[in-house]
């Protein structure tokens, strides 16, 4: 379903892609950091779904992205994968789910990749990106990430937040100007019908 999408992986990435399967059901089956009954549907529901946020941008060469609340590693994995000469650091409170995300990526031999069991408050490190996927309202989010950004614009869009969430967002983001792209645009899979790419800029 990737390659459906993103069809100029390399033999590295594709290997990388399909070592997953097997690593998230080893470490999910001890640490449970996705739902058990979305295990086989991993590809779909959290693999494609990361990767959204790269039919809205292409990170440049040393992009340096923040994975705030990253959970089993998404979208942060998926998309240090895609973009290898890009810096992610992937961060989560929770000390288990951030040491899976740790194995996983060691696994797969990620060299772009760090981990921090760290509340992003008290994150000090300037990044052009802080990627997400729905980890709270975007207001409190927006307060998680303030300051958090460099000065220096080196993309085709300006720094800032690029966030995955479904549903209806009209409530949330009144006030916050924002573009929104749906991912139906991108991917033609059900799953994504009320799902969107939510851009901020900074």
């Amino acid at each position: 379903i990737i390659q459906k999408y993103f069809p100029d992986l390399s033999a590295k990435q594709q290997k990388h892609f399909s070592e997953l399967q097997h690593l998230y059901a080893h470490w999910n089956a001890q640490i449970n950091v996705i739902s058990r009954k979305d295990i086989s549907s991993l590809y779909k529901k959290h693999l494609l779904h990361s990767l959204a946020i790269a039919k809205v941008i292409q990170f440049e060469k040393g992009t340096k992205i923040l994975d705030v609340g990253t959970g089993g590693g998404f979208p942060g994995i998926p998309l240090a994968i895609l973009f290898p000469q890009a810096d992610f650091l992937l961060v989560d409170s929770i000390g288990k789910k951030i040491k899976v995300v740790h194995e996983i990526s060691n696994a797969i031999g990620l060299s772009n990749v760090r981990t921090l069991h760290e509340r992003a408050e008290n994150i000090n490190e300037k990044f052009d990106f802080v990627v997400s996927r729905a980890v709270t309202n975007m207001k409190d989010f927006k307060k998680w990430v303030k300051g958090k950004f460099s000065k220096q614009h080196n993309n085709a869009i300006q720094n800032g937040i690029l966030y995955l969430k479904g549903g209806d967002l009209s409530e949330e983001l009144k006030g916050i100007a924002h573009k929104s792209f749906a991912i139906a645009d991108f991917f033609e899979e059900d799953f994504f019908e009320s799902k969107k790419v939510i851009y901020i800029g900074y």
